[in-house]
Order: structure tokens, then sequence, then C-alpha cells
């Protein structure tokens, strides 16, 4: 019988692939935009993560989401860190979501109130993707605007409590795997995650849309 996680994976490969493929992205890793569209992504990262680390805090004693809850993993601090260095002291009151990020981050706080098992979706898509496609951002913002290697501007995608990332997914899967719940009940966590993965393209999208490729 096939595993939860690798259902979960093998099921939203679509998505994933969608969100790898983004315009915007691509035009990022592709040195083809600025140092302004890496703060301003960088910006919509804190909404997002304010919204899965505050639903963390809720469901740390949950029975389902609780093992789920590995302060390692923890991205608010660091984001804030870059976005100092990125925007200076004051980025709190110019940093502004887009629509498409508020309507992400409320999807990922009405499932932490609501629903936990939707909350892994989301927590699964993000944590897991910046374990392992977010270290391709950080080498090229590093490599494209001479940041310090894994210091200052690019602190999210270092997890300096995880020595051994590998281990640490394959443990990860190992949680999914026993995740509570009938063959409805992972359909259900499966469609959200698919779900997560267009919310974070459309996020994408609206990024594109802001910083278009002139001629």
């Amino acid at each position: 019988m096939e595993s939860f996680s690798t259902l979960l994976r093998t099921a939203s490969r679509e998505q994933h692939e969608e969100a790898r493929g983004s315009t915007f992205i691509s035009d990022l890793l592709g040195h083809k935009l600025g140092v302004e569209a890496f703060a301003r992504y960088t910006e919509q990262l804190w909404f997002v993560y304010g919204a899965l680390e505050s639903g963390a805090r809720q469901l740390a004693a949950d029975p389902v989401a609780g093992p789920f809850v590995q302060p390692e993993l923890f991205r608010l601090t660091a984001l804030e860190r870059d976005l100092e260095f990125l925007r200076g002291p004051g980025r709190r009151t110019t940093a502004g979501a887009l629509p498409a990020t508020l309507e992400y981050a409320e999807r990922i706080a009405a499932c932490a109130r609501t629903w936990p098992a939707g909350y892994i979706a989301h927590h699964y898509t993000r944590y897991l993707g910046d374990l392992s496609g977010g270290q391709i951002i950080r080498d090229t913002a590093e490599k494209t605007w001479g940041f310090p290697k894994k210091g200052d501007g690019v602190r999210f995608y270092v997890f300096e409590e995880i020595p051994n990332p590998a281990a640490f997914k394959r443990a990860y899967c190992e949680l999914l795997d026993a995740v509570p719940g009938d063959e409805l009940e992972r359909q259900r966590i499966v469609a959200e995650c698919k779900r997560a993965y267009g919310l974070n393209n459309a996020m994408f999208e609206a990024l594109g849309e802001e910083f278009p490729l002139t001629a």
C-alpha cells in the first residue's frame, strides 16, 4: 500500500511543477529581475509565515498537527532579519501584502483554527520546499546580489538547527505517514495540498504582474 507521504508527493506533483516553473521565479532565478523583486517576494513570505507560525502556536498541543510543530523550522525571525537588511529598520511601516498573499495567509489561518489536518498540508508544502528548492533561490541571491553566504538577506533559507536536511525530511515523511484519518480525510488533505500550491502560484503571478520584464 502506498504511504501517505508518497501519495501526497505524487498527487501534487503537477501543482509543484507549476510553482517551480512560474514566470516570476524563472525570471528571478534567471537573473532577469533586480534585488527589488527579491525583496518584495521576501515581504510576501513574511505574511505567509506569520500565518503559519501563529497557527503553530495554536496547534502545539493538537494530537494531529502538534507533532509537526518543530521550532527548528520556524522562519519568521530570519525573515525579519532579512527584511531589515533589504528594506531597513522601518520596513514594517512600508511592507504590504498583495491580495493574493492575503488570501493565502487567510486560508492557512482558517485551517489552523478549524482543521488541523488541513494546516499540515500547508506546513508540508512550505517547509519541505524551503529545505529543498529554496536552497536554489538562496544560492542565486548570493551570487546575483553579493549577499553574504548564508547571511543577511538569505537567512530565511538557512536552517541552522537542522544539520542534516535529508534525515529531517525522512523523519518528516514518517510523521505524514502517521497522520490519523480514513481514506476520505487523506484525500481531503491531498486536495488542500493542491490548493496550497495554487495559492502560492497565485502569489507568484501577482508578483510577476508587479515586476514584468520590459523589452
